[in-house]
């Protein structure tokens, strides 16, 4: 017999209990989410990683006992930037796998757009270590617009080279919704590319014939959706929901209702950007599940949406149910409403042990990605004692007000600006902001969304540039200044995103960081995360880039003059 039909003999043998099962889960109450109900007690029996019999009792080589809890499949993140963690795909496995999520669906475009394809290939190659499923949608959207500078372009020829590999889905959320629209050549070559597969969406406040449009070139998914009559409408022209639940992006509670009976299986959950911290406090896609529950939507919907409704939603049919046949990712339940995960089981192992073994993984790519010469004071300086645009930041929103005010007469408007740091142009944008509280300092950091540039806010240029050459000099990260002295910093040497530590490591820096950035008068909760979206120009409403304020006009996205 060949090898594979080795394996089907197996598990034919283990399915029969002719030879015991390589593990069994016993005495498990199924989560079934193709019935919708709970089930059992029963025992599961796995052979490798797959599961090959349930609804019976059997014997294991290896046995553990459930003891009459609830067994749910693996949850699924149906859309996240790995990098928004700061640690090392590993890493991130090692933070999320205790909280049941056993399958993410990443985009790399932030670490893309810092290096191009050699990002997209080391996600690829990453995932080829790892315990859990990481799977790859393909960057749509490298740069994100023509509205900033990146350190890459990625075009449609680029990506074909990488499309046909087991580790990818399709392509990426597709930010450039007016390019789109507006028949941008650039976008239909993507398009083209991927014509008949999946394609992911990205589509903030787009309502009526334009959401028809950009949904007519075979868009699928949104995880966009700020308002529940938006999701409402693009649920009902097939979209499939993703409810997000980041750092920043929490729209899980305001969503919910949105996901019921009828509807879970045209919905899922995903945490796009949710950083180590809020990770270890809150936990990953089971806090999402907590607050959809709380807030109201069916329990079961609820689990049958992560799990069954997200595999669907991207063509994974190994997984999403306990059945024979499909991947024994499953997670055993202490309790059901509040979704507190005893123990996972991921690839048919359990997962503790799995995260103890040594593995190796791919050397990451992005080092000495920060290329500008320091900036001095003076050329940070602005104007603030006449009417100017300005930004309104939104707590947990990725949306931003455009404001008109006098900086000067507002101790709580602080200076904004966006560095570019690929070493193409030394561009500068400068602008200004409130919602930071009245900040005497100054923050910084290298993640910038999408084009990564080095952003800086404070009260005063000169604290401004001693943050931002202090970036320069660590090779990227985040740091807060005072008086010309830095009082806490976390260097992400992994093009300017990721930190090659450990979780302990990233996670003691962010606390020390939030704490002084409260010190020094920042009223935000996450300032960085915060202010990594300020120059992201796909959002609404005003933004700042390399290139100055941008915002969104008529005809689309326009530099404001």
């Amino acid at each position: 017999m060949s090898i594979v039909q080795q394996l089907l003999a197996a598990r034919i043998d283990q399915a029969l209990g002719r030879e015991p099962a390589d593990l069994v889960v016993k005495n498990a109450r199924l989560l079934n989410t193709a019935t919708g109900r709970i089930e059992g007690p029963m025992d599961i029996a796995i052979a490798g990683d797959v599961v090959v019999a349930t609804h019976g009792v059997y014997e294991g080589q290896r046995e553990i006992d459930a003891r009459g809890r609830i067994v749910a499949p693996g949850f699924v993140d149906c859309h996240v930037h790995v990098e928004s963690s700061m640690v090392l795909p590993a890493e991130f496995e090692r933070a999320v796998l205790p909280c049941g999520t056993t399958t993410a669906i990443c985009d790399p475009h932030e670490i893309a757009n810092v290096v191009g394809l050699d990002g997209i290939r080391y996600f690829i190659e990453a995932s080829r270590s790892l315990a859990m499923t990481l799977r790859v949608n393909l960057s749509s959207c490298v740069p994100a617009t023509a509205f900033e500078t990146a350190g890459a372009r990625i075009e449609a020829d680029d990506l074909a080279a990488l499309m046909d590999d087991p580790a990818v889905v399709g392509l990426a959320e597709l930010m450039n919704f007016p390019g789109v629209i507006h028949k941008d050549p650039g976008m239909l070559a993507k398009l083209e590319l991927f014509f008949g597969r999946h394609i992911d969406g990205h589509s903030p406040l787009l309502r009526g014939s334009e959401l028809n449009a950009y949904l007519a070139t075979g868009v699928s998914t949104e995880h966009e959706c700020t308002s529940l009559d938006e999701a409402a409408e693009k649920l009902a022209k097939g979209m499939h929901i993703l409810l997000r639940e980041g750092s920043i992006a929490k729209n899980v509670t305001t969503l919910a209702s949105l996901l019921t009976e009828t509807t879970w299986m045209r919905c899922g959950f995903c945490t796009d950007d949710r950083n180590p911290l809020e990770i270890r406090e809150e936990g990953h896609i089971d806090h999402a599940l907590r607050l959809a529950i709380r807030a109201g939507a069916p329990v079961l919907a609820v689990y049958r949406a992560a799990t069954l409704g997200a595999a669907m939603a991207f063509g994974l049919g190994d997984r999403g149910i306990i059945a024979p046949g499909k991947r024994a990712d499953l997670v055993v339940l202490d309790d059901l409403n509040e979704v507190r995960v005893a123990e996972v089981i991921v690839g048919g192992r359990p997962a503790a042990e799995v995260s103890a073994l040594p593995r190796e993984h791919p050397a990451p790519p992005g080092y000495g990605s920060v290329r500008r010469p320091s900036v001095s004071a003076a050329e940070l300086a602005l104007d603030g004692s006449r009417e100017v645009p300005v930004i309104g930041a939104l707590p947990f929103s990725l949306l931003t007000d455009h404001l008109e005010a006098v900086p000067d007469a507002d101790p709580e408007i602080a200076r904004l600006a966006v560095l570019e740091r690929h070493g193409l142009n030394g561009n500068i944008g400068r602008g200004w902001v409130k919602g930071f509280g009245p900040i005497k300092g100054a923050i910084a950091s290298s993640i910038g969304h999408d084009s990564h540039n080095l952003i800086t806010v404070g009260d005063n240029p000169a604290d401004m540039a001693a943050a931002a050459n202090h970036l320069i000099a660590i090779q990227g990260g985040a740091v807060v200044v005072s008086d010309g002295r830095v009082l806490a910093d976390l260097p992400l040497p992994v093009a300017g995103l990721m930190s090659d530590q450990d979780l302990a490591f990233v996670d003691a820096r962010l606390i020390d960081l939030r704490a002084r950035a409260k010190e020094i008068g920042c009223t935000l909760e996450e300032p960085l995360l915060q202010l990594a979206f300020l120059p992201l120009p796909v959002i609404p409403h005003l933004k700042l880039t390399d290139r100055g304020y941008v915002v969104a006009g008529p005809e689309g996205l326009q530099i404001l003059g």
